[in-house]
């Protein structure tokens, strides 16, 4: 089966796999002592400078409440966010039953805040009765394949470091953004002023396992402490070290996230094509949303899975990954063209 639902249905990528056989040697220290996990530190601080400190973790949603517990202060227990982020609606309310941390939502168009956005959580800071924010945590690239360029996580790490915050960055498809601007994973995250990064892998190739990157170092001191209290320290830390060696050392995160990129840019000017499908949100990464017939949609779906993002208008979710191919796209493509006529 392949399917259009999501990058994490995907295959892990055969360099990760190889990786993870070359680490099944013998024995090893535990919980990160090992070799691997050391070159796979030191590989990160190529990416992410000198200063910064990585710490590996099981899945995103425990990178981002190790993260944001990292940012939050004693009695300002809150982050701001876009009320469509990941850790908003799709962590079954981790962030505040094991972070206890306090989410406040902002509406958004296409996914993304705005300093001017951000600024409306802000008016009651230092108010005793009003929940205190701590951080402003984005999502790159968005739950609506948006992505935001240096220039906007600039103005925001600027506007929440004005105000004494916080900026953490949910980079669960950080590869996809950096590969759709052409750019470097530093350039949009520690030349731009982010503090905190949740790196992502499993949906551009690995069999699991994120990062959490501490780019501030005064926060870095409890990093690995929090790690453990929230359950996200491996054993056997080696194999999960082992596919960052492999995706990160080189370019193949890059080069996974590039084609998937361009994979859903391919995908977007075929369904464009047709009358009966909106396409409702700018390709910028690896998804494509769209108003689909839900008729046309329900004909496909068996054959090609995918996701309704919105049922009251007919929006829908198209991912593509890694290993999509040209000619699946095509194929899914027509299929859903021919179920619209």
């Amino acid at each position: 089966m392949k399917s259009f639902a999501s990058d994490n249905y995907a295959s892990a990528h055969p360099d990760v796999l190889v990786a993870m056989q070359e680490a099944n040697d013998g024995h090893a220290p535990a919980y990160g002592a090992d070799p691997w996990t050391a070159r796979a530190r030191e590989i990160l601080k190529g990416h992410f400078g000198s200063q910064s400190e990585s710490h590996l973790v099981f899945n995103g949603s425990g990178a981002n409440v190790v993260c944001l517990r990292l940012a939050c202060r004693p009695g300002a227990t809150a982050a701001i966010c876009a009320a469509g982020a990941h850790v908003n609606v799709d962590e079954g309310g981790a962030l505040e039953q094991v972070g206890q941390i306090k989410l406040l939502a902002i509406p958004t168009s296409d996914g993304k805040l705005t300093p001017d956005l951000v600024a409306t959580q802000l008016t009651r800071l230092g108010d005793e009765h009003a929940a205190q924010p701590s951080v402003v945590t984005i999502t790159q690239s968005t739950e609506l394949g948006t992505r935001y360029t240096p220039t906007e996580i600039a103005a925001l790490a600027d506007t929440a470091h004005t105000h004494g915050l916080r900026l953490h960055v949910d980079g669960s498809r950080l590869a996809n953004a950096a590969a759709g601007l052409n750019t470097s994973l530093t350039a949009i995250t520690v030349d731009v002023g982010v503090d905190l990064l949740s790196l992502g892998g499993t949906k551009n190739g690995m069999v699991l396992g994120e990062a959490v990157v501490v780019l501030d170092p005064t926060l870095a001191d409890g990093a690995r402490y929090v790690r453990k209290q929230t359950l996200q320290l491996a054993s056997k830390g080696r194999f999960m070290a082992a596919q960052f060696i492999a995706m990160f050392e080189g370019d193949l995160w890059r080069r996974n996230a590039a084609h998937a990129n361009a994979m859903a840019t391919r995908l977007a000017e075929r369904l464009g094509r047709v009358p009966a499908i909106t396409i409702t949100q700018s390709v910028q990464a690896n998804g494509v949303f769209a108003i689909v017939p839900p008729a046309a949609a329900d004909a496909v779906r068996p054959r090609w899975p995918f996701y309704t993002w919105d049922d009251a208008t007919g929006e829908v979710r198209l991912m593509c990954s890694w290993d999509t191919t040209a000619d699946e796209v095509d194929e899914f493509a027509h299929a859903l063209a021919h179920a619209c006529e």
